[in-house]
């Protein structure tokens, strides 16, 4: 098996709702859009972002839920500064998302804070001095 992954499916409650997060809070466009089904969203080159609506993902793929507890999983954004940290996690509150950690300094060296999206599903928006993310797809540490 290759060393890859290029889609990232979350299993949604309201499918609706999410689009009112994604598409109209975050202004994200999406590269699929299935009416009651499911969205998909090109993150970044070769990787796709997918909303499944969780009944008929639990039909294809089996019960996948386990209960109101938050996934064990975090989704990172990465931004280009510190201060874009905050700006991202106003954008995310003023879509309905819920922020479970303001931006603050780690000591990891950079800037982070967390929300939460409709269903809970947990992002870091980062901005980490030690890494860069080039257009081309390429990741570079240090």
């Amino acid at each position: 098996m290759e060393q890859t992954l290029n889609v990232i499916t979350l299993g949604v409650r309201d499918l609706d709702a999410s689009r009112r997060f994604y598409v109209d809070g975050l202004g994200w466009k999406p590269h699929l859009d299935v009416p009651g089904e499911v969205i998909f969203f090109q993150v970044s080159h070769g990787t796709l972002l997918s909303l499944w609506d969780r009944e008929a993902m639990a039909a294809e793929a089996g019960e996948v839920h386990r209960g109101d507890d938050a996934a064990p999983i975090t989704l990172g954004h990465p931004v280009s500064s510190a201060d874009e940290v905050a700006a991202v996690l106003d954008r995310a509150t003023a879509a309905g998302g819920t922020v479970i950690r303001p931006a603050e300094r780690r000591d990891w060296g950079g800037v982070s804070g967390y929300f939460t999206d409709p269903d809970g599903f947990r992002w870091e928006v980062a901005h980490n001095p030690g890494i860069t993310f080039g257009a081309d797809g390429t990741i570079a540490f240090g």
